[in-house]
């Protein structure tokens, strides 16, 4: 035991952190936290096993800044077979001390791309190319790997095999497992930072994803955001008009800072925000006002216009789906107008309480001067100023149930 207790203490410990996402916000905080937390628990090194399509751009900017900042030395592999490196995740992967693919992956695809998944205007995307590229070119360089294909995988959107990416100098090393590259990581010194790697036959400790970080990166779904917005309106709005229900009200508060909370992770176009806060408006108004449902439809236009437009400025994967506006438009158009048609055939029927609904009914006295009829109770008086007897019963007329007779209770 005494031998063996100094080999047990001097094995390496390596933090696998298993990143199977898209880049934004919430992963990338997840991804900083995990890298902070390798360096406070003194793991030997951080491994970022990674599978992404890309994403955001500010959240890889951060990423990255994270990844060179990093107290340990940062490692990266894709993996396992059948991963992709794509889009902002080649940076992430070029940011690594030590870059490494299983044999089944590629890494490339990272020209930016506009709101619509298309290219960029022109001059704007110059800039935004030759910024990129610099960028990646940089990486490359530092790290002793091929600028010019990192130049070409933002320019060309080149893509390159696990093999290809070996022989062309991109990546470090090729391994099918996490603990064959630790293996060929081992007596490595790390470019530009320096760190010799002994990390052969560490002790690997995985982690992913907490549920909240999962649920997070559900809710950031642009559709699941919109919907959440206006049902928090609705939810809110029925409590404004039916005080006391309590339940809409306090769901439809949840469903908003949710959804709010969504637009401060994702880009919103504040356009489409007045424009969805219109339409819920118009539809409201129609309620009230006779428009033949020149309203509603106008606020349905607002809603769909305003859905597809909320998230204009953010990337592809990050869009409203029309399909899923229109149907919503759809579904939502015809049951406000069965609601607002009911509402105004209620508003249009005869008044069904009054004095003259009562005439020709025949009623019970009770005591007080109050007579019992259509089960109510109402003040009355004859004609003549005789005075009732409770239990008599008497025919209801105009001239006994005037101007001046009111309901009491029911």
């Amino acid at each position: 035991m005494a031998f063996a207790s100094p080999a047990a203490a001097a094995t390496p410990r390596v933090l696998a952190i298993h990143y199977d996402a898209d880049v934004n916000p919430v992963t990338q905080n997840y991804l900083c936290h995990q890298l902070s937390q390798a360096a406070k628990d003194k793991y030997d090194a951080a491994v970022i096993v990674l599978n992404t399509p890309g994403g955001l751009l500010q959240s890889k900017d951060r990423i990255v800044l994270c990844e060179l900042s990093a107290k340990v030395p940062v490692l990266v592999w894709v993996g396992p077979n059948g991963s992709f490196a794509g889009s902002a995740g080649v940076w992430i992967a070029e940011a690594a001390d030590y870059l490494a693919m299983a044999p089944e992956t590629n890494i490339g695809s990272s020209t930016p791309i506009d709101s619509s998944g298309g290219n960029i205007g022109s001059d704007l995307r110059r800039k935004l190319i030759n910024h990129e590229a610099a960028s990646l070119r940089a990486l490359a360089q530092s790290h002793g790997r091929n600028a010019h294909w990192a130049d070409l995988a933002v320019r060309k959107a080149t893509n390159a095999t696990a093999a290809e990416a070996l022989k062309l100098n991109v990546i470090d090393a090729v391994a099918p497992t996490l603990p064959a590259l630790l293996q060929k990581a081992d007596g490595i010194k790390t470019k530009p930072r320096g760190y010799v790697l002994h990390l052969a036959g560490a002790q690997i400790h995985d982690v992913h994803p907490s549920f909240f970080t999962r649920l997070l990166n559900t809710l950031i779904d642009p559709n699941i955001l919109t919907l959440l917005f206006l049902a928090g309106l609705a939810g809110i709005g029925y409590e404004i008009f039916h005080p006391g229900v309590v339940l809409p009200g306090a769901l439809g508060l949840v469903a908003l800072i949710t959804a709010l909370f969504g637009f401060s992770v994702l880009p919103v176009s504040w356009a489409g925000v007045i424009l969805l806060l219109a339409g819920v408006g118009l539809l409201v108004a129609d309620v009230h006002v006779t428009s033949h449902g020149a309203l509603t439809v106008a606020g349905l236009i607002c809603l769909a216009v305003g859905a597809i437009m909320l998230f204009q400025n953010a990337p592809a994967p990050y869009h409203t789906s029309k399909p899923l506006v229109i149907t919503i438009a759809v579904v939502l158009g015809g049951i406000w107008a069965f609601a607002v048609g009911k509402a105004w055939s209620v508003r249009h029927k005869p008044v069904e309480v009054s004095p003259e609904m009562i005439t020709g009914a025949v009623g019970e006295v009770r005591r007080g001067g109050l007579v019992f009829v259509n089960g109510e109770l109402w003040q009355a008086r004859t004609s003549g100023g005789e005075q009732l007897r409770p239990g008599e019963h008497s025919t209801a007329s105009s001239s006994r149930c005037g101007p001046r007779a009111h309901r009491i209770a029911i």
